[in-house]
């Protein structure tokens, strides 16, 4: 049977929606449209459980808050994830090399007081297996070929929607590719959502190209990369059972005088990801849509009531009186962070996504949204109190919905020793690394981009999201030339802060102007799509906010405000060099961009970005 809960079309089950709870009598239903959605039920039924569909158990939030209450926090100690080297030593000296990085389903624990739950890992092999996967280090202008295997079993370990664009094999398996976001890399290797391959590639997407997967690492160093799958309408159900890691691109030569904290012990990665659990510790991942009738299981966020770092549920780690450095990577499906430490410490911000600020920028409060990533120092030797909390206060959704709360509101904590053990020699410098300028006048081409979110009529909740109101198979309308800059001008029409991801390129944000009269311009826009007939000049002349300065460098996501045009510089070259790419970037499969929300990836808020020459 394809649903394991109650009948969606007899009453919404207690399943957590991340907006709204959907209570709809089978008696309220027209006829038609309880047939329709029998109709489809039947279809989906047929398809997913073929396809390895397999939906949780109901279960109501207030349970799954009291088993994340019920776990002490700050008991677990942080993990080190394993690291693995993207390079060889040839006579001493870094040489390219190959590595074969699996995916497994095993068991992980998250915390002391909870079984051991399944997860799907990224390792070597099954038995060195994380959440999060390892730690890849590179070398700038290093070559690293992976071969990306799939050991996955043939049913899922969570729900998914078969009615949203997904990938779903003949023969049954979890569909997998990976994406190394932030990746400079040729289209070949850049994982895209239709190249996808089941275990032993015994199954592979229509724009599968190859088992091995290659990364020339030109891209200047700095800040901190992740890999991640990106499978067709199934990459929130994939990267919550935990396919993602860290990929940390490094030149010596380059960043050795700025004097940085150095060495596993003081230069880590935190990966951030929320998530809620039964009592039996599997992970929770909801059985029943906003919209059943007609997205069973897809609902628009998801966001969970425990907050992990590195795989641990609110962990600590013992710190020296001196300073650490700290590669933060949001791996949430949905939920953003507003991060601060509890005394007041700040966060000095040495880098955002790939790439170093120009100077160091010292903030207390650091936002951080779905994909995005930081680079901070932090300097323990001033802070007064022994233990500093990380605590969150980002709404979810965000930017207006509901505040943290008890659970959420904390991330993990410091704990910070009595006395200074050794002399501290790192610093943060006045000035960093330069990159090509943002220079808005070098533009090939403007584009407006739109970002659109549908309703259900009878509902009031999200049925799908679209870019420039297409679909994600629609053919390529950003077909920017190799080599070029843009400008495009990103409209939100909807409620969500939506973190804008572009595969290969990067980008700034350089203006930020809010649209006056917003219900005209979005019933101009409901009717024609077209921002320029609708006079978005006339209507984004609200208010300017300005871009956070600890932003201001070649980003790889981009937050995107509601009711809002956001201009953003984008170069299709080497940033640091500002020449072309050193691979054809114009092959196939492209690239894409996207909402980085993952739910809203998936239905279906990506488009096609073809480069051309």
């Amino acid at each position: 049977m394809l649903f394991q809960c109650a009948p969606v079309l007899v009453l919404a089950l207690a399943c957590r929606g991340s907006k709204q709870q959907l209570v709809r009598p089978v008696e309220m239903v027209p006829v038609r449209a309880e047939v329709a959605a029998l109709l489809l039920l039947l279809l989906v039924a047929a398809v997913g459980v073929a396809a390895g569909f397999r939906p949780g158990p109901p279960v109501s939030e207030d349970t799954l808050e009291k088993v994340a209450a019920s776990l002490e926090m700050y008991v677990d100690l942080l993990p080190q994830m394993p690291k693995v080297l993207g390079y060889s030593l040839k006579y001493g000296r870094p040489a390219p090399t190959h590595l074969t990085i699996g995916m497994y389903q095993k068991k992980w624990k998250f915390h002391r007081d909870l079984p051991a739950t399944t997860v799907f890992a990224f390792g070597t092999s099954a038995e060195s297996a994380t959440f999060p996967g390892p730690t890849i280090e590179a070398l700038q202008g290093v070559p690293l070929w992976v071969t990306w295997e799939n050991h996955l079993p043939d049913r899922h370990i969570l729900p998914w929607d078969p009615t949203v664009p997904v990938a779903i094999p003949r023969a049954g398996g979890v569909p997998t590719v990976v994406h190394l976001h932030g990746g400079v890399h040729p289209p070949q290797s850049d994982g895209h959502a239709n190249a996808w391959f089941t275990a032993g590639f015994r199954e592979r997407g229509p724009t599968w190209t190859t088992p091995t997967y290659a990364y020339p690492n030109a891209q200047s160093p700095g800040g901190v990369l992740w890999y991640h799958d990106h499978a067709l309408g199934l990459t929130r159900a994939n990267l919550l059972a935990g396919l993602l890691g860290a990929y940390v691109i490094r030149n010596p030569a380059a960043e050795a005088p700025l004097g940085l904290p150095c060495g596993d012990a003081l230069d880590r990665v935190l990966v951030l990801a929320d998530r809620s659990f039964y009592a039996d510790g599997s992970l929770y991942m909801n059985c029943t849509g906003d919209n059943p009738g007609v997205h069973p299981q897809w609902q628009p966020e998801y966001f969970g009531d425990a907050v992990t770092v590195n795989g641990k549920a609110w962990p600590f780690l013992p710190v020296a009186r001196r300073r650490y450095r700290f590669r933060i990577i949001n791996a949430s499906n949905a939920r953003f962070f507003n991060l601060s430490l509890s005394n007041g410490l700040p966060f000095h911000v040495i880098g955002s996504d790939a790439s170093y600020l120009p100077r160091p920028v010292a903030v207390t409060h650091l936002l951080v949204a779905v994909a995005e990533a930081f680079d901070v120092v932090v300097d323990f030797s001033e802070s007064s109190e022994a233990e500093l909390e990380v605590v969150n206060t980002a709404p979810y959704p965000y930017p207006d919905g509901d505040s943290p709360d008890h659970l959420t509101g904390k991330v993990m904590k410091f704990v910070v020793a009595p006395a200074r053990l050794w002399d501290d020699h790192s610093r943060v410098p006045a000035r960093l690394l330069e990159y090509v300028k943002v220079a808005e006048e070098e533009a090939a081409q403007r584009r407006y981009i739109v970002m659109y979110e549908y309703e259900d009529e009878a509902t009031g909740n999200p049925t799908h999201l679209y870019i420039n109101g297409k679909r994600p198979e629609d053919p390529a309308t950003e077909t920017p030339r190799a080599g070029t800059t843009e400008v495009w001008e990103v409209i939100n029409l909807t409620a969500d802060n939506h973190p804008l991801h572009l595969h290969l390129a990067t980008f700034q944000a350089v203006r930020v102007r809010g649209l006056v009269e917003l219900e005209e311009f979005k019933r101009c826009m409901e009717r024609l799509n077209d921002a320029a007939r609708c006079g978005v000049a006339r209507h984004a002349v609200g208010e300017e906010v300005a871009v956070p300065e600890h932003e201001r460098t070649w980003k790889n996501v981009v937050k995107i405000a509601p009711g809002f045009v956001t201009t953003v510089v984008v170069k299709f070259l080497m940033v640091d060099t500002g020449r072309a790419y050193p691979f054809d970037a114009t092959a196939e499969p492209g690239y894409v961009y996207h909402c980085h929300i993952l739910d809203h990836e998936d239905n279906a808020m990506i488009r096609p970005l073809k480069l051309i020459r």
